[in-house]
């Protein structure tokens, strides 16, 4: 009997062991995770910080700007601000303008990519890999090396003080879209493209029928990323468009810290700079999961 009671306190000693054990686990599981989260808001905040400050300053007074020290909350609150902004400047033209500018460089920049990436990664042709890599190595080559050449070329075709210097040369393609394009088209199995050519499929047949409708999320990626570019783009309407009529959100903004030579020139700096932010962040959440998916896949396979 005394053996017998003696194993079942062993066992109930070598139960609690693991017990305590799992729970030290469980604990520090959860002190790790925790951990995790609180550095992650905090890199959070630190990130969102300008933003923050931005859309604060949008709604302070001029004297609230420069308090020392700083005033977050504003008061008085004057969202009277924004309003004015859009009253005393032509904000709905240059918005227009900026759409005019967007859209038609978003379908050029996926058209010709794509175009570009299905050849270098569907279709099989002498030299195919000698010149991807060239192509890919143009992304070496910053705008500033290139806008001195381009501003010579756009002004002998008479393109100055239009948008043909900033819509047409995306209809050519773009390096890094073609370089993201490729890297995701080579993850569709090639099964598909050739059941389709028995099945007498021709090549732009099987781009538009098996992989487009397959590469979504990558086409989405390019799409948000060439309507940023375009909507932030600052230096190529500055070098190509002289014209105030002319003038996207980015060199209108600029503009308007000549023309509020009174007070309130920050507020209503930071006003208009929130509402040229505003539809990218929107844009942005509402389609952030096809963007990291899109971002994700185009790694896989090279």
């Amino acid at each position: 009997m005394d053996q017998v009671a003696t194993e079942v306190q062993l066992i109930r000693e070598q139960r609690r062991a693991q017990a305590i054990q799992q729970w030290h686990v469980m604990l520090a599981r959860l002190a790790g995770r925790m951990a995790l989260y609180v550095g992650v808001v905090f890199l959070g905040l630190i990130f969102a910080l300008p933003l923050i400050w931005m859309v604060s300053t949008s709604l302070k007074t001029d004297p609230q700007v420069y308090h020392v020290p700083p005033i977050w909350v504003p008061n008085p609150i004057r969202p009277v601000n924004y309003l004015e902004v859009l009253t005393r400047r032509p904000f709905g033209l240059w918005f227009l303008n900026t759409m005019q500018y967007c859209m038609p460089t978003t379908v050029g920049a996926l058209v010709s990519s794509t175009l570009v990436a299905y050849s270098f990664s569907r279709i099989r042709w002498r030299g195919r890999d000698a010149l991807f890599f060239l192509c890919i190595s143009t992304m070496m080559l910053p705008f500033q090396v290139q806008m001195i050449p381009l501003y010579i070329i756009f002004r002998n075709l008479g393109w100055l003080n239009s948008y043909k210097a900033l819509v047409i040369p995306t209809f050519f393609g773009n390096a890094y879209f073609i370089f993201l394009l490729r890297q995701f088209f080579s993850t569709i199995p090639l099964e598909l493209s050739d059941a389709a050519r028995v099945d007498g499929c021709s090549e732009t047949g099987i781009l538009v029928r098996i992989i487009l409708p397959l590469s979504k999320p990558a086409l989405a990626v390019v799409a948000l990323f060439q309507f940023m570019w375009a909507w932030n783009d600052y230096l190529g309407p500055l070098i190509f468009l002289n014209r105030e009529t002319l003038f996207p959100l980015a060199l209108g903004l600029q503009s308007m810290r000549s023309s509020f030579l009174e007070a309130l020139v920050w507020p209503y700096m930071m006003a208009g700079s929130t509402m040229i932010i505003a539809p990218t962040i929107i844009i942005f959440f509402l389609t952030q999961r096809t963007f990291i998916e899109g971002i994700t896949l185009t790694g896989i396979k090279g």
